[in-house]
């Protein structure tokens, strides 16, 4: 395993952006090592390692960025379990992480739909978000919510909103867009659950309002 990591890094090495790095690092995302690659790079690269659970494992414990995001990529699908995705979506510090954690690995796991229930009641580190953005993912896969799910989603997805700017608000917008468009009445159900923002003396509400009503607007091509 040692030699497939040297491999890793030094692949990594060549193929660093130090401009990159450095924007990033600006802008506060800040880990014990980031070689700065590009995204398409790096799942190109996994290409040429074999999936398996011992390598995702230390993959994901390194402070590297470009690591973690192999790990979500080398992880087996079926021998990841509830407790493994509760131990990783623990480490996330970053957005780039939980996004590259859902749509590389999470999306396809039997149970992701319970963990994205469960993780959007969280407010703890990412979970929270991780959870907005598992349920986007899903949702744009044409997952569908059962009527208590749906209520659960909305109510929380609400709260979350209610609290102003964040980044777990911004993922529950993205959910609540990802969840609308799968229909005209779950658009309207949507816009329903924050139909208070529409009038609200804030400007953030009026303005998360005015955004999801515009998405579906543009996506359906009618008012609501």
């Amino acid at each position: 395993m040692e030699d497939v990591i040297k491999d890793m890094r030094g692949r990594l090495r060549r193929a660093m952006n130090g401009v990159a790095s450095a924007g990033m690092r600006a802008q506060g995302i800040d880990y014990k090592l980031n070689f700065g690659v590009a995204l398409p790079q790096i799942k190109e690269m996994a290409l040429l390692y074999t999936k398996d659970v011992a390598l995702a494992e230390r993959l994901w414990k390194e402070d590297v960025r470009e690591l973690k995001i192999m790990a979500t990529l080398l992880q087996p699908y079926e021998a990841f379990t509830p407790e493994q995705a509760e131990r990783w979506v623990a480490d996330i510090r970053y957005v780039e992480i939980a996004e590259q954690y859902c749509i590389n690995l999470l999306q396809y796991l039997s149970f992701a739909d319970a963990l994205a229930a469960g993780w959007i009641l969280r407010e703890d580190g990412f979970v929270q978000v991780t959870g907005f953005l598992l349920y986007a993912r899903l949702f744009s896969d044409n997952y569908r919510l059962s009527s208590g799910q749906e209520t659960v989603f909305l109510e929380a997805a609400r709260r979350v909103m209610d609290k102003g700017i964040s980044r777990p608000q911004r993922s529950a917008v993205l959910a609540l867009k990802r969840y609308g468009r799968q229909s005209r009445q779950q658009a309207e159900r949507a816009l329903q659950s924050i139909a208070g923002y529409a009038a609200s003396h804030s400007p953030e509400k009026q303005e998360f309002y005015n955004d999801i009503k515009f998405e579906f607007d543009y996506y359906f091509e009618s008012d609501y």
